[in-house]
């Protein structure tokens, strides 16, 4: 295990009312999912980004990788393909194997909302009232958690009233299908060289997980994932 201080060139980016006070009485951070989906090689790769509406109270304005909250029904559904051993261990440290279901699933569905592809093959989720759910299922496809790697871990500051514990997985984003456009959450969706992006209006942890995309291409074998989090409002990650 190693502890290492990022060297970021963007500042946290949190919402109205944080500070000293909230630290003092933090909230739970609810888990979240990030899919990355890359596409070309070398120094051509691309990612794929959308803004968030100046509404959100939470990064308005900033460029994200499309993700959001666990909600319950995705625990329930099925996929077409199981995660790989090494993903579902990785993931399972948030809570066991149901939890790494439920995160794994909650990035795929989140990315089909946001931006209209989806990393699917042909299955059958299950029956659900949840639109994305429903909408999944009646193009015949269940989520290929197969094509999933876990990249990493961010946890929002405990000065913050809106706080996550966010997963990030990658794939191949040749394995994802459908037309880009999705809920219109996000906004400006464009598949971004990895150094245009880093000159996006993107907040820290967006700027530490772009160079872990870099790393886990440049890098072969086995490698330690990071988890990025924050002490007395400074940014560290622990790789383990």
């Amino acid at each position: 295990m190693a502890t290492r201080k990022p060297d970021l060139k963007n500042p946290q980016r949190l919402p109205g009312g944080s500070g000293e006070a909230q630290r003092r009485h933090p909230v739970r951070p609810r888990d979240a999912a990030s899919l990355i989906l890359t596409r070309g090689a070398g120094g051509t790769r691309e990612v794929l980004m959308g803004r968030r509406a100046s509404r959100h109270a939470f990064l308005p304005g900033a460029y994200v990788f499309p993700g959001g909250r666990v909600d319950a029904v995705d625990g329930r559904m099925r996929p077409a393909t199981p995660l790989d051993a090494q993903t579902s261990r990785y993931l399972a440290r948030a809570g066991g194997p149901g939890r790494a279901h439920a995160i794994a699933m909650t990035a795929i569905r989140e990315t089909f909302e946001e931006t209209g592809l989806l990393l699917g093959a042909p299955g059958d989720p299950g029956p659900s009232e949840d639109e994305s759910w429903a909408a999944i299922k009646a193009l015949g496809q269940a989520p290929d958690l197969a094509r999933l790697s876990y990249l990493g871990r961010a946890i929002t500051p405990a000065e913050s009233p809106i706080r996550f514990d966010a997963r990030f997985v990658i794939a191949d984003g040749a394995h994802a299908t459908g037309t880009l456009g999705g809920s219109g959450e996000l906004l400006d969706l464009h598949w971004f060289p990895i150094a245009e992006a880093l000159h996006l209006t993107i907040a820290d942890v967006t700027e530490f997980m772009l160079g872990e995309v870099a790393r886990s291409f440049d890098e072969r074998g086995s490698r330690a994932r990071p988890l990025f989090r924050y002490r007395k409002g400074r940014a560290y990650a622990v790789y383990s």
